[in-house]
């Protein structure tokens, strides 16, 4: 799958491959980002932090900094790296990786966290029967330090994964929590051992005490001088994967210009401050030259069950995950003082800076590109459509059919038929349930839409705008479709949509709540 014939392309795309050695040696492609590596070594701090989505460039980035500190001088040749580092000291490096440290209970993480310390310990002829992990690692620290006369460099990829799939429960969580706390709370007391500490992850957890004892540590998630480190920019796109760009359009049949429109519609639109460039998602994008393809790939690499079940504990409706304006207090918090999802979603990448007013400190913050907007909608699909997901997604192509012909009588038919007869979800006794359906629904056909819409004259129940077309959507529940109608016309609201320069339709539905289906609808 990652291969390409040499005829094509000089370059092996690395997906799953996040060793740097590997990538370096195995003529993969690499998207140069040594010259900001080299910036973040040589800064003030010597602890820290980095937040950034899950498959955006964190374990590649990682190891990058293990060879660097290692003085693998031989793998930067042609990088930046190689004209700006001049003495190449050599540090001995200790590596965690936390990232398949999930789903565990407590006894399996605490023997988790042994093994990562036997390994390191074997390498450096120590040995040790002590049960508790952080005395294992200030030994461990102290021992390398003594035997090679070199301050120490620790790298922690995905620290947090232990604790990210029990975000949302209030027994579990606490316990590995604790767990993790021990482990790391050595790092402050290693100080004058110490070298350089990085620190990666999703999501921050203010409690553990890599964030409430190392008052040195510096998150770097929203410095502007380090906006670039993980991802992929349009400027490394077009200069870095130039001879790339030509392969796929040519491979889908369509030009270089129209290409890039595609990519950056389905992977672009990620910003991790203000103002930034924008950054593609580089397992998606990469993805796409490999297969030639726009797929959901970094969305269907991972359910973010976590998250679904943050969304239905924090009562977040599917409308209202994007489009929200917030300090950035508020949504880099630390997880377990969050007083909304909002933390969540901007940590794990579900939303993303759009703009901002620097003035003021204020965020708008939304899903950043088609392929994270789609695949939330599917993972809704079974909470507010039907469990019957299968036939949803088939659904879904054949009402897009319907909208594209500008058929919304079509539409409405199918969509009727469809709700009748396949197994609905709990909870559909309220309007606004029926609202939040209809915005998945029109979501996944790829529509821009939006509900309760401001007017002068109140709120319109939901816009939907295709590439000819503006229908404005009134709904009612047990009703008629007639009187849906009315509420249209007695507000007057195409007035407030006037200025669009598409041809407005109006459209009500009245909802039967006994059938969980459209009783009756009008289209004007």
């Amino acid at each position: 799958m990652e291969e390409r014939s040499m005829t094509q392309a000089t370059k092996l795309y690395p997906i799953g491959i996040q060793t740097f050695e590997k990538i370096r040696n195995g003529n993969y492609l690499y998207i140069d980002k040594t010259e900001i590596i080299y910036r973040l070594t040589h800064a003030a701090s010597n602890y820290v932090f980095l937040s950034r989505p899950r498959r955006f460039g964190k374990s590649l980035l990682t190891s990058t900094l293990k060879a660097y500190f290692e003085g693998r001088r031989d793998l930067f040749k042609g990088l930046a790296m190689e004209r700006l580092e001049t003495e190449w000291t050599k540090y001995p490096v200790l590596h965690f990786d936390m990232s398949l440290g999930k789903h565990m209970e407590k006894e399996q993480l605490e023997r988790y966290l042994l093994s990562q310390l036997e390994q390191i310990e074997e390498d450096y002829g120590i040995h040790s029967d002590s049960p508790d992990s952080n005395i294992r690692l200030t030994k461990l620290i102290r021992h390398v330090y003594e035997q090679t006369d070199r301050q120490v460099v620790v790298l922690i990829d995905e620290y947090d994964a232990p604790l990210l799939d029990v975000v949302h429960e209030e027994k579990n969580l606490p316990v590995l929590r604790n767990i993790m706390r021990n482990f790391y709370s050595p790092l402050k007391a290693c100080y004058p051992y110490l070298r350089f500490v990085f620190l990666t992850g999703i999501t921050k957890f203010s409690q553990l005490s890599i964030f409430s004892e190392l008052n040195n540590i510096q998150n770097i998630s929203m410095l502007p001088e380090y906006a670039t480190i993980c991802g992929i920019t349009e400027e490394e796109m077009a200069t870095q994967m130039d001879e790339d760009l030509d392969i796929l359009a040519k491979r889908m049949g369509i030009s270089r210009e129209e290409a890039i429109q595609k990519l950056k519609y389905n992977y672009d639109g990620y910003h991790f401050t203000w103002p930034s460039p924008d950054i593609y998602n580089p397992f998606s994008l990469l993805n796409a030259f490999v297969t030639g393809r726009l797929d959901s790939y970094w969305f269907g690499s991972g359910t973010p069950t976590y998250l679904i079940e943050m969304l239905k504990k924090y009562g977040v409706l599917p409308s209202k995950i994007g489009g929200n304006e917030a300090t950035a207090e508020e949504f880099d918090a630390p997880t377990e003082r969050m007083a909304s999802i909002t933390p969540l979603l901007y940590q794990s990448g579900y939303v993303t800076i759009k703009d901002a007013d620097t003035d003021f400190g204020i965020y708008r913050l939304d899903i950043p590109n088609k392929e994270v907007r789609i695949g939330l909608m599917r993972s809704l699909l079974p909470y507010y459509v039907t469990p019957d997901t299968l036939t949803a997604t088939t659904t879904i192509v054949n009402l897009a059919r319907a909208l594209v012909k500008g058929d919304m009588e079509g539409m409405l038919q199918l969509l009727q038929t469809f709700l009748s007869t396949v197994p609905y979800c709990d909870h559909t006794d309220y309007e606004g349930h029926y609202q939040q359906m209809l915005y998945i629904i029109f979501s996944l056909l790829g529509m821009y839409v939006d509900v309760e819409v401001s007017t002068p004259r109140g709120r319109v129940d939901m816009v939907m705008r295709t590439a000819t077309t503006l229908y404005i959507v009134e709904l009612k529940l047990n009703q008629s479709a007639e009187a849906a109608m009315q509420q249209i016309d007695l507000k007057n609201y195409p007035e407030r949509f006037a200025l669009c320069g598409l041809p407005m339709v109006k459209v009500g539905i009245n909802f039967d709540m006994e059938r969980h289906t459209l009783k009756d609808w009008m289209i004007e």
